[in-house]
């Protein structure tokens, strides 16, 4: 079980993750392969082009930065089916198919031959509705990570699934004060290699959780 690291209030919280929020998208963008420096993230995200990125790159990149400004913004919005395909509509536009819409047809995950099952409404509902029984007990953070894992390995959506998991678990944990978690380059490697592990033995989640609150939370202790 994870204890809570950070304890900010709310306000504090949002503060921190907008003072960070360009490094948050550096990061998710380089977790997504494309090669962006920090100086050409925020170049982009103050509305200029680079010219060395295929346009589909830049577009991810500004994805990132509406769906970062989305979520920040909705902090009044509970955790449901509708917030999560909104995230991800921010995520995919444009670059993936069916953005904000359940995927429909069986997918193949790279580095293993495990192969995730249909989502459905019922079953993200359900993960949901676990997910605020934890909350209710106040297992604040531990909830929150468990949460995301199973979000991700559900690969509810066609592309971005990773980004729209993070992305609603960024949104839960500023709600409650908790910090913000992206994954730096020098984490990927370890990262990928914790996720696909969990993804073909379920019980490998405690191991990704430990590591992604270890390496990947982070915020303001007081």
């Amino acid at each position: 079980m994870l204890k809570d690291k950070y304890n900010m209030t709310n306000e504090e919280n949002i503060l921190y993750a907008k003072r960070n929020i360009v490094d948050s998208i550096w990061k998710s963008a380089n977790l997504e392969g494309i090669p962006v420096t920090f100086p050409e993230t925020q170049a982009i995200y103050d509305g200029l082009n680079v010219g060395h990125l295929r346009i589909d790159e830049i577009q991810a990149i500004n994805n990132l930065k509406h769906a970062w400004q989305y979520i920040i913004y909705s902090m009044n919005s509970s955790i449901n089916l509708k917030f999560i395909e909104s995230i991800h509509a921010f995520v995919g536009a444009n670059i993936v198919e069916q953005p904000g819409k359940l995927r429909i047809y069986d997918v193949s995950m790279g580095g293993t031959n495990w192969n995730p099952e249909l989502p459905s409404e019922e079953k993200i509902n359900d993960l949901i509705d676990k997910y605020n029984n934890e909350l209710d007990k106040g297992n604040i953070t531990d909830a929150i990570f468990t949460f995301m894992c199973k979000l991700m390995k559900m690969q509810a959506f066609n592309d971005g699934n990773k980004r729209t998991s993070m992305l609603a678990a960024n949104h839960q944990l500023i709600k409650y004060g908790k910090g913000i978690i992206s994954i730096s380059d020098e984490n990927r490697i370890e990262f990928g290699t914790k996720l696909i592990e969990y993804y073909e033995d379920e019980s490998k989640i405690e191991n990704l959780k430990k590591f992604l609150y270890e390496k990947c939370l982070d915020g303001i202790k007081k």
